[in-house]
């Protein structure tokens, strides 16, 4: 099976399991021989513990960045590469977070969770144990993930500020807000929750961090943009870092309700954060420090920092909305806006509205305009991936739904999923999820909606990750197409836009008061082209997008690769999701910490 990408069912394995099998012992056995092997460097025992298409990921713990090592001769020239240059220890299994899990009637292994130190940090892994045809089991996944630099402990629970502070604490927030007594180590651009997980994740790594957001409020984004609408993840799932969500948090958040909280956040966690700010350009240090960073505020003028760190977390596409060449846009006599503009359905009232485009964005806004008597028509280009949230979220996210593990068990177990494994279990649960949905599926396409489960039939998951689109997880827009109540167009390409609207190559149209363009944004590094000068432009690595090794290219990672192009470190890349911005905001600060501490390297490669 070396190099084939296939699930380890127990037919391709040749096996079965034992009805009176001994997970703990298994597990055990297995642990004891995988810790002893790692610690001595024995490359070989190592090798005999894992299956041939073995996939082993990394996070930061023994490599410094995103790997995975897909089968054994990848995972060899890996160990053999890294393990020379630092020593392990203290290898502990959690015996408490080891079972066997059945994921299908013909898939079973034994996760298991431990811990690890190397020379510089506090480490944890998950492996997945197969069982083999001669009795035994070996490991078909490994991960192995990066906690905490050891002498620098996050500054809470018995670290936190003993001191009392009487009457003190007003003025000297204050103080620090505007950056008076201390500059700021770290420059964060956007104040999402991309922007303030990474501030909360160095704030407690002691590191002085200035959030720069361009509104007038934190959350703005979401009250301006997203005000008619709900998070499509479940509550479960969107926990910020160090302060959950009450539990009386409805499952799925409403865009005012989290903009609320992200302003909370900032002000429960005591972010440094300038609104109505706007970063002019970050272009190479002058006074011993990387970067220098030129803010602009309307009431209080400029101020320029110098740092060796800017963190860019603008959001997908850094919110630069893009809109396609279609000719004739000049002559139209109407209102043409992005998706990233559009306010609020009322501002349209009475208004013949056309919205460009058949995934999220396109969905949400038609289903608001709907539900404020505007007249709507989507107009479909290319076929879209359509999941409701009712069967695909408890399928997709069992492991963050309620009664599941807690969030840092979950966030773990998610990351431990190299995303080529993920592809092929999403396949699976992808026609499962469509079989569940079938009669939305059918009645969209007996409307003319075109459909697709994805690219090789995967599912949304890494349509996200390739291009940030083409689905839509449906909580009610589906049916209000099936219905007739969101009009549709999707038989013809757009030839051009007229004075009164769209004309299409088959010699249809369609009148429009307004279009509405939900396709999609620009590649990212527009933003960051912006800033930073033009000699470096061309040296950015893609921001979104798989690299050979099915990691994201540049999210929550340097965005010049590192040691690559030299010029561009310290230029970091935060974005997601609340779940993915909760886990990998703390990869991001740790990065920049041992820089800082002028650890990051010095015994890795």
């Amino acid at each position: 099976m070396a190099n084939q990408l296939a699930l380890p069912t127990l037919d391709n394995l040749r096996s079965s399991v034992p009805p009176d099998v001994n997970v703990q012992a298994i597990a055990s056995q297995w642990f004891l021989t995988f810790a002893e092997a790692m610690q001595s460097k024995n490359i070989t025992a190592v090798i005999d513990l894992l299956v041939d298409d073995v996939f082993w990921r990394d996070m930061l713990s023994l490599t410094w960045d995103f790997h995975t090592f897909q089968s054994i001769p990848s995972v060899k020239t890996f160990l053999t590469d890294q393990l020379p240059l630092f020593a392990l220890s203290s290898f502990k299994l959690r015996e408490d977070l080891v079972e066997l899990q059945r994921p299908y009637p013909d898939i079973a292994w034994i996760q298991a969770f431990f811990d690890f130190e190397t020379t510089v940090g506090i480490a944890s892994g998950v492996f997945r144990l197969v069982p083999l045809a001669d009795g035994s089991w070996k490991a078909h996944t490994v991960f192995t993930n990066l906690e905490n630099l050891k002498g620098f402990p996050e500054q809470n629970g018995p670290r936190r500020d003993y001191q009392p502070n009487h009457g003190k604490w007003a003025v000297k927030r204050a103080r620090e807000i505007e950056c008076i007594d201390e500059e700021p180590s770290v420059i964060v651009i956007g104040g999402g929750q991309s922007g303030l997980d990474v501030a909360a994740r160095l704030k407690m790594l002691g590191m002085k961090t200035l959030v720069v957001e361009k509104n007038e409020r934190i959350g703005d984004n979401w009250r301006k943009r997203y005000a008619a609408l709900c998070l499509h993840d479940p509550v479960w799932y969107d926990h910020m870092p160090y302060i959950p969500f009450p539990t009386s948090w409805p499952v799925y958040t409403p865009a005012l309700k989290l903009a609320d909280w992200l302003e909370s956040y900032a002000h429960s966690m005591e972010l440094d954060v300038w609104t109505s700010a706007t970063v002019m350009s970050v272009i190479p240090g002058t006074k011993g420090k990387k970067w220098s960073v030129t803010v602009q505020r309307p009431d209080k003028g400029e101020r320029t920092f110098e740092v060796n760190h800017v963190v860019f977390s603008l959001g997908f596409g850094s919110g630069m909305g893009r809109i396609p060449d279609i000719p004739g846009q000049d002559n139209f006599k109407g209102q043409i806006l992005h998706s990233s503009h559009h306010n609020l359905a009322t501002d349209h009232a009475g208004k013949k509205v056309v919205v460009v485009g058949a995934c999220t964005s396109a969905h949400d806004i038609c289903a608001d305009y709907v539900e404020n008597g505007v007249d709507v028509t989507m107009v479909q280009r290319s076929p879209s991936y359509i999941m409701s949230t009712k069967e695909g979220m408890p399928r997709l996210m069992a492991i963050f739904w309620e009664g599941g593990p807690p969030t840092d068990v979950a966030d773990r177990v998610n990351a431990s999923y190299p995303n080529s494994l993920l592809k092929l279990i999403h396949q699976r649960v992808t026609k499962d999820i469509a079989d569940a949905d079938k009669e939305i599926l059918d009645g969209l396409r007996k409307r003319g909606f075109k459909t697709t489960l994805g690219d090789d039939d995967s599912g949304f998951p890494l349509m996200a990750w390739n291009k940030g689109g083409g689905y839509y997880l449906d909580v009610g827009a589906s049916q209000m197409i099936i219905d007739g109540k969101i009009k549709l167009k999707s038989d013809g390409p757009i030839s051009r836009l007229t004075q009164t609207g769209l004309l299409f190559e088959d010699g249809s149209t369609l009148d429009a008061d307004v279009v509405v363009f939900a396709t999609g944004y620009a590649d990212a590094r527009h933003a960051y082209r912006a800033l930073l000068p033009e000699s470096l432009h061309d040296k950015l690595y893609p921001i979104w997008g798989l690299d050979k090794e099915g990691e994201l290219n540049s999210v929550w990672r340097e965005v010049g690769g590192r040691n690559k192009n030299a010029e561009l470190n310290g230029i970091w890349c935060m974005m997601g999701n609340l779940a993915l911005c909760r886990f990998h905001s703390k990869h991001i600060a740790l990065q920049i910490k041992s820089y800082e501490e002028g650890i990051f390297g010095t015994r890795y490669q």
